[in-house]
């Protein structure tokens, strides 16, 4: 941060290692506590986090690893891969693997830190399963799902096929119950996996806005069902150009392929922009800009999408994500754009090793994750790179930035792709692809780039959760019955290296969680600290728009909005994300939801206000309202 002003800096030295060893000393006997080893100096609610669900444990429930050997865990059986290409790789790339992994530069996905070396074996993300309109497929479907987050990945799902409720059922001279109905079914499973799984199960369900039961669909959630799910509407240009001009749109039954009435496009808009005024839910998920970059339109329409919506996916296709942390890449007051270069190079590297190894407990995911090799990459650490650059996130300067960071990514990840292909050649359905159409180099993964919202492994890597702006400066933790009021440790940092630290004012941020109008804050220094409700919406389009330009799958990324929020501003919202020409948006007023998973001590929805956050806290909110 720039004008550091005279300060005495023996004093300020004396201080901060005073607090720094009082922080040591209490993290230490929390991580007696909870029986855990931590040896990359992670904090408190990380640490807690990796004991519960992430760690090994012996027979009798102890943790038998720490979180660099965890590392060293993923990096091993990752590395594994290597050998097909050159005895005795696996060793090097195992190195470079941890050592990365070990500096919180770049991690995959959960399931990968979870179980890589283990019996499930399973390090893919998330998948998307099929739902035909017959009661096999259906609940083969949920078997399979079941599988999959016993595993710890998350499912999504495309009911549009099924039925509308009320229509015959030729078997049995009876009537469906709808799409809606069998959703539930879906929920509840998960409900009941989750209190034997590793971590929450989510989902996201994707229903065509011209379904007949498409308003009952919109409304599932007013009444707080439907925990795991998060709900998306597909939405077509031509419904979006319906409701701007203010015409009819037609319902077809999925059965019969037959329209079955019309009803005005903006009244059914509407209805949906007030039941996400609500609870958050449903988002919008634009099928035609989404398909527009399908790489391969031989094998179907994609409909469906991850749980929050980053990664659209043909039935039975997997994401298996990581995410660079930006926050370790600015040296020198800039960003390093030849060490981020780098990073890509081993992050592509590592997930496309991790098709290799990784376990599938359907014999069709690893057809389909084999034949389009597809992998996510994406970021975490946006909002603290830019605070460290002392760039205001609702700003020219920061937009722009982060379109060059997005740019140079899929660039080097290109690179890599194409180089990974000449050692390894293309991924098998290359020459049915878009890239073979058009006369491209052969690559090895037909998706690369991905922005996931990193719940978790923001945490762990200690960082702010993919694209997302600092949702506070200051928050309690809750963790084995005590409450830990934590401090934004950048912020911390820039008061005492500026000369404006006092504990009055930590105390003051800790009770507001921003720094607001606080005129004992440099003007310089509250702008570059802005959190994500002091943020006009439209910034939030902005960023994600910057990003989605460079990102050849999508980019999960909620608006978060406050309580004073009108459901017009949120149809606003709605029509500037499809014109923007992004593929999906979601957004969340603050009270919303009963319990949701960030909440402010403060008036409700007023910007900052003390953050409270569960232990089993997994970040990021990114794509929908938090179900992980």
């Amino acid at each position: 941060m720039p004008g550091r002003p005279d300060i005495d800096d023996q004093d300020c030295v004396a201080d901060t290692g005073r607090r720094a060893e009082l922080r040591r000393a209490e993290l230490r006997r929390a991580e007696r506590a909870l029986g855990v080893r931590d040896d990359l100096n992670l904090s408190l609610g990380a640490v807690a986090v990796l004991g519960e669900r992430y760690l090994l444990r012996a027979d009798r429930g102890r943790v038998t690893e720490s979180t660099g050997e965890m590392m060293d865990r993923a990096a091993s059986c990752v590395a594994a891969a290597e050998d097909a290409w050159g005895r005795g790789s696996a060793r090097e790339w195992a190195e470079k693997f941890a050592a990365s992994l070990r500096r919180l530069e770049f991690l995959p996905n959960s399931p990968t830190l979870m179980n890589a070396g283990t019996r499930l074996g399973m390090l893919s993300g998330c998948v998307v399963l099929p739902v035909e309109d017959s009661l096999a497929s259906i609940f083969q479907a949920l078997a399979d799902a079941a599988l999959l987050h016993q595993a710890g990945a998350g499912t999504g799902y495309s009911f549009s096929r099924l039925r509308p409720r009320g229509d015959l059922v030729a078997s049995t001279h009876g009537t469906a119950s709808g799409p809606v109905s069998f959703l539930s079914v879906f929920d509840a499973a998960a409900q009941v996996l989750a209190e034997g799984g590793r971590r929450r199960g989510a989902s996201m369900a994707v229903l065509d806005v011209s379904h007949p039961d498409i308003a009952e669909f919109i409304d599932a959630k007013r009444a707080g069902r439907l925990s795991h799910f998060n709900l998306s509407v597909a939405v077509p240009a031509r419904f979006m150009r319906a409701v701007v001009n203010n015409s009819a749109h037609t319902l077809v039954n999925p059965r019969t392929g037959r329209a079955v009435g019309r009803v005005p496009a903006a009244e059914l808009f509407d209805r949906l922009c007030e039941a996400a005024w609500q609870s958050g839910d449903p988002g919008l998920l634009f099928t035609d800009r989404i398909n527009r970059d399908n790489p391969l339109p031989a094998l179907g329409r994609i409909e469906a999408t991850n749980p929050c919506g980053e990664v659209p996916l043909l039935p039975h296709e997997s994401c298996n994500l990581g995410s660079i942390n930006l926050s370790r890449f600015v040296t020198g007051g800039r960003v390093d754009f030849v060490r981020l270069g780098a990073a890509v190079h081993l992050a592509i590297r590592f997930l496309d090793d991790v098709i290799e190894v990784s376990r599938y407990p359907l014999a069709e995911l690893e057809d389909k994750a084999r034949a389009a090799r597809k992998v996510g990459l994406g970021v975490m650490g946006l909002a603290e790179l830019l605070a460290t650059l002392g760039i205001r996130y609702d700003s020219p300067a920061a937009v722009r930035l982060a379109g060059r960071i997005f740019r140079l990514i899929r660039q080097e990840a290109r690179s890599a792709s194409t180089a990974l292909a000449a050692q390894r050649g293309p991924f098998p359905l290359f020459e049915q692809s878009t890239f073979a159409r058009q006369g491209g180099m052969p690559l090895r993964n037909a998706q690369l780039v991905s922005v996931a919202p990193t719940g978790t492994i923001s945490l762990i890597a200690g960082t702010t959760s993919g694209i997302e702006p600092i949702f506070a400066l200051a928050y309690t933790r809750h963790i084995l019955g005590r409450q830990i009021t934590e401090a934004n440790l950048l912020f911390e940092r820039t008061a005492r290296e500026r000369g404006f630290y006092s504990a009055e004012l930590m105390a003051e941020i800790a009770r507001n969680g921003t720094a607001g109008q606080n005129a004992a804050v440099p003007a310089d220094v509250r702008a570059a600290f802005v959190t994500a409700l002091e943020i006009a919406p439209d910034w939030h389009l902005k960023m994600q728009a910057a990003a989605q330009r460079h990102v050849d799958a999508a980019v999960a990324k909620t608006v978060n909005l406050p309580a004073s929020t009108t459901v017009a501003e949120v149809r606003a919202l709605y029509l500037a994300a499809w014109r923007a020409g992004l593929k999906g948006i979601t957004v969340y007023r603050y009270g919303a939801r009963p319990g949701q998973v960030l909440t402010l001590a403060g008036p409700a929805g007023r910007p900052g206000a003390a953050v409270q956050i569960n232990a089993d806290y997994s970040g990021g909110c990114g794509g929908h309202a938090c179900v992980f």
